[in-house]
């Protein structure tokens, strides 16, 4: 519990408007999108620029209290959850787009800016920003470099770390730094800007980064192909991949997925199908129709029993806005709905997809199954109700025989959601003892008074992997 004195020091940097700590207020501010988490913090703040949110972390430092950075609150590992207490800092003031330079095709950006706003702004000039997590129209940028999102586009154009060319920081003593630059090339010592994506908030604050844009592609074409076999809609994944040919998208549903999408969007999908593969392709038009059409041979070749091409761009973004709604269709069907993310070797889809249905049935729980199929990355979803203790144990023991399936089949815990504080006691089944002991001495160098987001990523304590 913090001192008042100390609630005063944050007004006096930031304003009483912009410091909450009234019951409501807090209460808001205690969990995620992670079923579960839940822990009020002590205060919340809302610093307007670098300069106050350094002289926060300085009062925080002194003062031994933690920090954890916030961006929309949708993360899905309890990133974002201050099981500890302390400080939580949003970004809402910190909302703007600082310059679009065409010269250098990079978009400069504070961590408030929703990433949907970011797509959209840069796709009126006729540029391309590719990473697009499902939460895209709610997410925040600094969010997004925080967990290295991923996104329905990651196939093709790879994920968040792969578009932040610089980054502004204020680390946990209040220090500012720059990394990283609008450069093509930058080996001057260690890349700080790639380790600091992905770190979950646990090293430093980011508070200004700098975004690698592409040519918007000239075109793009939809398709869905329904499969009555799981194994025949992975051998297609690999077909495709095999005849050289690279999806923009490349996603997976599978049979309790379809059932709830089609219940919530009412789009005409097929129920009775075991799988389908939702696929697009952009780029010059000529390569765009002819790729759709040779994937959609593949389809065929490989059992589909049905493929449809959208003819419009409504039809088309039916399709997609129906992948992307699945969280949410499933969602509607129980109390708590848990999702995950483990991520296998394409070849292994579905046999992981096989495990996952088995586990189901063994711990008799409910799981659906969708994902990124042309990456490997599949988000089993348990619906559950987190209310019922007994079957609350029973969903934990499902995900754990799961997380241990995915890194038997060579894949891991999770391919885009991050490790937080939920997956941090398996972290160490992916990266080994030594590898977990290596990232604690990042952490301390870094953080030595485990101020920034405690607990996130590091468990007290790693659960001994269960045999198979």
């Amino acid at each position: 519990m913090v001192r008042d004195s100390f609630i005063k020091s944050l007004i006096e940097i930031v304003g009483e408007s912009h410091v909450e700590y009234s019951e409501a207020g807090l209460m808001a501010y205690s969990f995620d999108a992670t079923p579960n988490f839940q822990s009020k913090p002590d205060v919340v703040v809302s610093p307007a620029n670098t300069e106050e949110i350094s002289q926060i972390v300085k009062l925080c430092e002194k003062h031994q209290v933690p920090i954890v950075p916030r961006g929309s609150g949708t993360n899905l590992a309890a990133g974002t959850t201050p099981t500890q207490g302390g400080v939580v800092i949003l970004f809402n003031r910190l909302d703007q787009i600082i310059e679009i330079d065409e010269e250098n095709l990079t978009i400069t950006v504070q961590p408030g800016v929703i990433t949907k706003t970011i797509c959209d702004t840069v796709e009126a000039k006729g540029l391309f920003y590719p990473p697009d997590p499902s939460s895209m129209k709610i997410s925040t940028i600094g969010g997004n470099i925080n967990e290295n999102s991923g996104g329905l586009r990651g196939l093709k154009y790879g994920v968040t770390k792969d578009y932040i060319l610089a980054l502004e920081v204020v680390l946990p003593n209040g220090e500012v730094i720059r990394t990283g630059g609008k450069l093509a090339k930058d080996v001057a010592g260690y890349d700080l800007t790639k380790l600091l994506v992905g770190s979950e908030g646990t090293l430093g604050i980011v508070t200004e980064a700098t975004l690698k844009l592409i040519p918007k592609p000239e075109t793009k074409q939809t398709l869905l192909a329904i499969y009555e076999s799981i194994d025949q809609a992975s051998q297609t994944v690999s077909s495709i991949i095999a005849n050289k040919m690279t999806p923009a998208t490349l996603e997976f549903m599978d049979q309790p997925t379809i059932h709830a999408v089609e219940e919530y969007s009412h789009l005409g999908l097929p129920t009775q199908a075991e799988a389908v593969l939702l696929i697009e392709q952009d780029g010059p038009h000529s390569v765009v129709s002819e790729d759709i059409e040779q994937m959609a041979l593949l389809c065929r070749k490989e059992g589909a029993i049905d493929v449809k091409i959208a003819n419009t761009e409504e039809e088309a973004n039916r399709l997609r806005e129906g992948r992307r709604a699945a969280l949410s269709a499933i969602a509607r069907l129980s109390p708590t709905t848990i999702l995950e993310d483990a991520t296998v070797p394409r070849s292994e889809i579905a046999p992981m997809v096989r495990q996952i249905n088995r586990i189901a049935e063994k711990y008799n729980v409910r799981i659906a199954t969708f994902g990124h199929a042309g990456d490997g990355n599949l988000h089993p979803t348990c619906m559950t109700d987190a209310r019922n203790q007994e079957e609350m144990e029973r969903v934990e023991k499902a995900f754990e025989e799961i997380f241990a399936y995915a890194i038997e089949f060579g894949g891991t815990i999770t391919g885009e959601h991050g490790v937080g504080e939920m997956k941090s006691p398996y972290l160490a089944w992916k990266v080994g003892d030594a590898g977990l002991e290596i990232m604690k001495n990042i952490k301390a160098a870094f953080d030595p008074h485990n101020i920034m987001n405690p607990r996130k990523m590091f468990a007290k304590e790693t659960r001994k992997r269960i045999a198979l």
